[in-house]
């Protein structure tokens, strides 16, 4: 069965090495918590704020060693007035058995707005 491993974060400034860390975390932290092997997972779709543009966020994903044929795609987020800031966002397609109730979706940070009724206080 094919699934939807959501997660998100924000970042404190608009620079690549602060970019790169933050999804870095994001991400293991999805795969740790899942359980997800690159050769299960479909594609992953990084989203990011229009202030968040001095990197590909999808960047950090690559420093995963086995991830490297798994197809990843950056995209901008819709921007809405109010809403968060400084924001990476993650949906990574993954095959497995786990029910939609046993995926664990990450929220960090700031993001842990986004999706208050998911957030896992063991994160």
């Amino acid at each position: 069965m094919l699934r939807g491993v959501r997660g998100a974060t924000t970042i404190e400034q608009n620079s690549e090495t602060v970019i790169l860390s933050a999804t870095e975390e994001l991400l293991a932290k999805m795969i740790e918590v899942n359980g997800i092997e690159p050769e299960a997972v479909a594609s992953v779709f990084i989203s990011a704020t229009d202030d968040v543009n001095a990197v590909f966020p999808a960047k950090a994903l690559r420093r995963f060693p086995g991830w490297t044929y798994v197809p990843v795609m950056c995209m901008q987020e819709l921007h809405v007035p109010n809403s968060l800031e400084y924001c990476v966002r993650v949906m990574m397609h993954v095959n497995t058995d786990k029910t939609q109730k046993e995926i664990v979706h990450v929220y960090l940070k700031d993001a842990q707005s986004l999706r208050p009724d998911l957030n896992e206080p063991s994160l």
